[in-house]
């Protein structure tokens, strides 16, 4: 089986690392990819906006099957396009998609089918967000929460703790635009309080299976201090999500969004992303994603004992046959070693030394934001790399993955301290 892999991130190592371990698997190529990926599969260069290239080079590649990591070129409707062309694609169509591109879409699907989330109000006008703010902040001390309607790379959502921060965060918004067309409309949402959790679905229709809980580490610094990011590390499974709440789960909020993107003439196909506040009064839908999770990939992937290529194919045929997937009774954390300064301003190019010193066979190292320099491989992102450990118990999985962490380095590296700490 000849596979594309589109993306370049933490996500689309793991998943091309995954890959290869496939019996079925001859060959495997990635668009653009990094330097960690070019190890394992063939690079070619390209962007993943751009459609009509994509769908020209895997036609004439005759790919069996194209996996897709990031959404925006799900948003774009590229499964739609490559699908025209009688090509093979693990990835939801344009329409299914708008779980992710359109959070006001998502929210008017939850309030239809009775899927508990937290209430919001929608704003394209910044002087009527920012008095329905004032108001809000008047008669509550909770946060506010504010969020970019469209896609923005996991940065679109900000957790005010008072008012001026809900202010400024309209303003970036829908004044500066620092999301661009993402930022044409806002919601102002309830703040859902409680541990967060995600559940990672493979998707066919109304077939689905899950795999096991995550739990992301949203804010950029230890004690969950500072701006949010994509996500500075993740461990899998969650304890505090148990078989009785994974059952809840189901019930009151998987079934019913699949039934009702099905009342809407939507199949969807691929992987569903529930991002969960686990609320005093039950479970709650903080968010949607059309597509796997950044760094959760890297956790979760390490616990499949199926065949993930098997598993693709399957659902990009239209079914799911779920005694394809499988999983191993183990721990996985993941540690995100980023750029000084991110998620905002940070510098490239920066010298990576140490990777070649990881000789725990229980450790991966996925790459991220990583390019070659000649012979040296360097920084080329916010996030540049995501340590990944796999052991029986969470205490020796972080000894493992911080271990790792320390024999890596370069400029301005930095990292959470405490990813996992609240396990041990």
């Amino acid at each position: 089986m000849k596979v594309l892999v589109i993306g370049s991130g933490g996500r689309e190592h793991a998943l091309v690392w995954k890959l290869a371990k496939s019996s079925q698997v001859s060959d495997i190529c990635a668009l653009p990819g990094n330097a960690g990926i070019g190890n394992t599969a063939r690079r070619v260069a390209g962007n993943v906006k751009d459609t009509d290239a994509i769908v020209e080079f895997a036609a004439r590649q005759s790919f069996d099957l194209t996996i897709v990591g990031p959404e925006t070129p799900l948003i774009a409707g590229l499964t739609d396009a490559m699908e025209e062309k009688g090509l093979k694609v693990f990835g939801p169509r344009k329409e299914a998609a708008q779980l992710e591109g359109s959070k006001s879409f998502a929210k008017t699907l939850m309030l239809e089918n009775g899927i508990p989330t937290g209430y919001c109000e929608v704003f394209t006008d910044a002087a009527k967000a920012k008095a329905y703010v004032t108001y809000t902040a008047e008669r509550s001390s909770d946060p506010i929460v504010i969020k970019a309607d469209g896609e923005a790379a996991g940065k679109g959502v900000f957790v005010c703790k008072t008012k001026e921060e809900a202010i400024k965060a309209v303003e970036d918004i829908l004044e500066k635009r620092i999301f661009g067309q993402s930022g044409q409309r806002l919601l102002v949402e309830e703040y859902l309080s409680g541990p967060e959790a995600t559940i990672l679905c493979f998707v066919a229709g109304d077939k689905y299976v899950m795999m096991p809980p995550s739990q992301d580490h949203k804010r950029a610094y230890d004690n969950d201090e500072g701006p949010n990011t994509g996500g500075m590390g993740a461990y899998s499974p969650v304890p505090v999500v148990t078989p009785e709440l994974l059952k809840e789960v189901e019930d009151t909020i998987i079934v019913p969004t699949l039934s009702g993107l099905s009342k809407r003439g939507i199949k969807y196909q691929g992987v569903l992303y529930f991002g969960l506040a686990l609320t005093p009064t039950g479970p709650k839908v903080i968010e949607y994603n059309c597509r796997f999770g950044d760094p959760e990939t890297q956790v979760i992937l390490p616990l499949l004992s199926g065949d993930l290529a098997e598993i693709a194919l399957s659902i990009a045929n239209g079914g799911l046959d779920e005694k394809l997937v499988n999983w191993y009774n183990k721990k996985t954390m993941c540690v995100v070693m980023a750029a000084g300064g991110y998620p905002g301003d940070y510098a490239k190019g920066k010298v990576i030394e140490g990777l070649d010193s990881i000789e725990d066979p229980d450790v991966c190292v996925f790459h991220a934001g990583t390019e070659h320099h000649g012979h040296n491989i360097c920084t080329a992102g916010g996030r540049v790399l995501g340590v990944t450990a796999v052991a029986e118990d969470y205490a020796r999985c972080r000894e493992k993955a911080y271990a790792a962490v320390a024999k890596i380095h370069f400029e301005g590296a930095h990292f959470r301290n405490d990813i996992g700490a609240k396990l041990i």
